[in-house]
């Protein structure tokens, strides 16, 4: 068992890692919940392997459960997926004294986290993620959103959950490409944050090997967001080095309508881009670029992919991380060692 807390003054959580905990889901939760109902929300790959597990422990500790089961993809992340969850807890008559849980990947931790920061102005939510992104990353920090047609996580506010519980038994059921999906964003961590990460990740020769030490490195992932998160909740500052690879990231996924590119291959592809981009401005060391290409390579990520500066630049317009006339783009010098840098949005990609 790992376990960390997000110091977080008057909305401190814990995190809890494991393999099988979710088979005791119900203990966590009397950890931090006194009341009845609880809301289960999960997706249609997620709920045959998962669903009956988590629903049946909350049972058997006496909680009144409904189980609200969503089409699996990003584009459940919409208004229209929002407004059907919304009706279903109101059916279920939930009060902002109950409990909402999120069991499922990034869009469901996303979709379901920003329903409790709305309905009834916050119900309070766990995170139960289960796929490797998701627990690495989009789980903890209180980030939550929903997409527009004119772009991903539009939408959204922050919304610190009561606890995450991560159960690493379930990455053994993910296919090969969700798993790499993960590995983006591990990548990403090592990138901006840590070095010895980055060459662990390198070393690195089977899914076996990765597997042998993933609970060291789930743990390492979640300590730097925690870290990076208890200095700046609401990601007017420091925060943004995490969306390090992701603002042409998100300009892949659009560009190809959230079906070709999972948001893992996006922000692979943005992570090289971002180094390629770094290497022509001079901020990031030569080779960078090579050995960022190397190690995607290695976890069955793409990249390149085919998109022009326009479709890049009108991603850029509407990126969360500008300001006015100008955008923060997150470079690396090197690995482990990242920067902010401020650009005009009328220069950027000249």
């Amino acid at each position: 068992m790992e376990k960390l807390k997000v110091n977080i003054p008057g909305r401190e959580y814990e995190i809890y890692i494991d393999n099988g905990i979710l088979n005791n889901t119900a203990d966590y939760i009397r950890k931090i919940y006194s009341g009845e109902k609880i809301a289960v929300v999960t997706d249609s790959n997620v709920a045959p392997l998962y669903s009956e597990i988590v629903v049946s422990s909350l049972a058997q500790s006496g909680f009144e459960t409904k189980l609200i089961t969503v089409p699996a993809g990003e584009k459940s992340k919409s208004a229209d997926c929002l407004m059907n969850l919304y009706n279903e807890m109101l059916d279920f008559k939930l009060t902002r004294t109950d409990l909402i849980i999120a069991l499922g990947g990034g869009v469901i931790g996303d979709l379901t986290g920003y329903a409790a920061a709305t309905l009834l102005r916050g119900i309070p939510y766990v995170q139960i993620p289960t796929t490797l992104l998701a627990q690495v990353d989009s789980s903890v920090g209180g980030k939550v959103a929903i997409d527009l047609p004119r772009g991903k996580n539009l939408v959204g506010a922050f919304k610190q959950p009561e606890m995450v519980i991560i159960d690493t038994d379930c990455l053994k059921t993910l296919t090969s490409r969700v798993l790499a999906d993960g590995m983006a964003e591990v990548i990403k961590y090592g990138a901006i944050k840590d070095k010895k990460l980055f060459e662990m990740l390198e070393s690195i020769k089977s899914t076996k090997e990765l597997f042998a030490n993933i609970d060291k490195i789930i743990y390492n992932c979640c300590d730097i967001k925690r870290q990076v998160v208890e200095s700046d909740e609401f990601d007017t500052g420091g925060r943004m080095i995490l969306n390090f690879g992701h603002t042409f990231g998100h300009a892949i996924e659009k560009k190809y309508n959230y079906e070709t590119y999972t948001h893992g291959e996006g922000v692979a592809v943005g992570m090289v881009m971002s180094c390629e981009y770094g290497e022509k401005l001079g901020i990031t060391h030569n080779g960078v670029t090579d050995r960022m290409i190397s190690i995607l390579k290695n976890y069955n990520l793409p990249v390149d992919v085919q998109i022009s500066k326009d479709e890049l630049a009108e991603a850029v317009a509407v990126d969360k991380k500008g300001e006015g006339s100008k955008i923060n783009l997150i470079l690396i010098e090197d690995i482990g060692k990242v920067m902010i840098k401020k650009l005009e949005k009328s220069d950027f990609l000249k």
